[in-house]
């Protein structure tokens, strides 16, 4: 038995930084532009998705949404996540899985399906309590 890791539970997971799509998203790029210098940045799937909810697109964002939180899960596990255990949000590199996310709940509850959209729910408020109140879901 080891007593000096978390007794409480797995360690928290935190993504590598994507300095380039990171970089081109915070100086304002079209975030389609983004997916197709990086389609594995799940903060660019996710602002994908924002724009769509914000345009009243459910279904669009519902792919987006669904896209990055697909990548994003390919990438935790990478990371040595291992299905379950805490993704801060404060770690800026897990914001984009995270926002992803929580597009996916609402356009999941925007096109009613309810199941998906409590299950997205609880995987993020699991994940960070402080991401899903950031982010409005808390």
């Amino acid at each position: 038995m080891d007593l000096h890791g978390n007794l409480l539970g797995p360690e928290p997971t935190k993504l590598p930084e994507r300095t380039e799509s990171a970089a081109a998203l915070a100086n304002g790029a079209d975030p389609a532009d983004v997916v197709r210098i990086d389609p594995s940045a799940s903060a660019a799937w996710a602002a994908l998705a924002e724009l769509a909810l914000s345009a009243d697109e459910p279904v669009a964002a519902y792919a987006y949404a669904r896209t990055g939180y697909h990548r994003g899960l390919d990438q935790l596990r990478r990371a040595g996540w291992k299905g379950h255990g805490p993704i801060p949000w404060s770690h800026v590199p897990n914001q984009g899985f995270l926002r992803a996310l929580a597009a996916l709940t609402k356009a999941a509850d925007l096109i009613n399906d309810e199941e998906e959209a409590v299950r997205c729910r609880n995987f993020l408020v699991d994940s960070d309590p402080a991401a899903a109140a950031e982010l409005g879901l808390g």
